[in-house]
């Protein structure tokens, strides 16, 4: 019997350990390997080829979002099942768009998981409810790469142009024009009201 092998993507140890655990008791499913940031997971797809890789949306060093895009431009037919307790609903939005297959909370109960993990197996999508309901409650949630992501963030904290280059080894005119991309996809004037915007539509990673 052909198992499902199924790649682990979190930072945290004891989240690993317990998918791990769960993951073992199903017959007709294996954990081929685990990774502890984006670009970890990124480079274990390539090489592991699994069938699910289940990702956490807040990743380290790369998001769960740009992971799931970078692994789906290499192999389309890897199925990607985003996990969240909390997070951006722009970052779920993204990672959506660029192709995952599933959407679950860390705290729904394993069951729960599993019955992802065979829906996509099936060709079908498996998004909890509860995060469906944020994405539709916001439907015009703009896709911000990971650059603008990271420069709205710093805009939210109060920093200005020139520590957000220093942060992001950018001019500070080039933090202004990426301002500008960012305050039109959000449909904002300046900063205030880009800020505003970013705190109604839970788009920030803070």
């Amino acid at each position: 019997m052909k198992k499902t092998r199924i790649l682990i993507a979190d930072d945290h140890t004891l989240v690993r350990v317990g998918l791990k655990a769960m993951l073992h008791y199903q017959p007709t499913m294996t954990v081929v390997g685990e990774a502890t940031n984006g670009e970890e997971a990124v480079a274990l797809a390539g090489k592991l080829k699994p069938d699910v890789i289940i990702m956490d949306l807040m990743m380290p060093v790369l998001g769960g979002a740009e992971a799931t895009r970078r692994i789906l431009e290499s192999d389309s037919a890897t199925r990607i099942i985003i996990l969240t307790s909390f997070g951006a609903a722009a970052d779920m939005a993204r990672a959506l768009k660029y192709g995952a297959r599933g959407a679950q909370l860390k705290e729904a109960p394993a069951e729960t998981l599993i019955t992802a993990i065979h829906t996509v197996m099936s060709g079908g999508t498996a998004i909890s409810p509860e995060i469906q309901q944020t994405i539709d409650q916001d439907s015009d949630i703009p896709v911000l790469t990971e650059r603008q992501q990271g420069i709205l963030d710093s805009t939210v904290r109060g920093l200005t142009n020139k520590e957000i280059g220093v942060q992001f080894g950018l001019s500070p005119l080039s933090v202004k024009k990426y301002l500008s991309i960012i305050f039109a996809k959000l449909g904002a004037a300046n900063r205030a009201e880009a800020v505003a915007i970013a705190l109604r539509k839970h788009l920030l990673k803070m």
